[in-house]
């Protein structure tokens, strides 16, 4: 894989409605509880719950990568459909995006299940896998596909967090 192709996506159905499944994805810490990377989240810039232009900052820890920040800014958000966020470089909100990250949720059953998936897109602003990329060309497809292979990783992680609240809610 190359960086102008990196981008994941994982699918799970979950039995339960999407507005249960909705209450899990808009909440920005539900992800914290599942992902293997995400450490913890906040809202930043005053805001206190999701909204288009809405802002939070996460922590991330990775072995191999050590320890990070993360800005995000929401940038679809459409309830029990869409809630997606741009992650940017630095703590500059206002940048290009370094990745969109989405969810999407589908009811099925008669609205009493749900099919979530949950995806990632790289760039289109450049960050510090494209600057080890560039120190190592021959090895784009390696250093690549490692990453996006964590990151499918950390997806499925989140996606059966997610289901199994989810159904122990319903199952109640």
């Amino acid at each position: 894989m190359r960086l102008a192709d990196a981008r994941v996506e994982c699918v799970t159905d979950i039995a339960a409605p999407p507005q249960r499944v909705w209450e899990l994805v808009s909440d920005i810490t539900t992800s914290t509880r599942y992902s293997p990377e995400l450490q913890e989240v906040e809202w930043i810039d005053g805001a206190e719950g999701p909204a288009i232009g809405a802002c939070f900052a996460g922590r991330n820890h990775n072995e191999m990568l050590g320890d990070w920040r993360t800005v995000s800014r929401i940038t679809e958000l459409s309830e029990q459909n869409t809630f997606a966020w741009a992650v940017v470089y630095g703590d500059t909100p206002g940048g290009d995006p370094l990745s969109i990250w989405t969810y999407t949720l589908e009811p099925l059953a008669d609205g009493t299940a749900t099919r979530l998936r949950h995806g990632m897109t790289l760039g289109p602003a450049q960050g510090p896998l494209n600057a080890y990329v560039e120190k190592h060309p021959d090895r784009e497809e390696e250093i690549v596909g490692g990453r996006i292979g964590l990151l499918r990783t950390g997806i499925e992680s989140t996606l059966a967090g997610v289901k199994a609240e989810a159904e122990a809610d319903t199952a109640h």
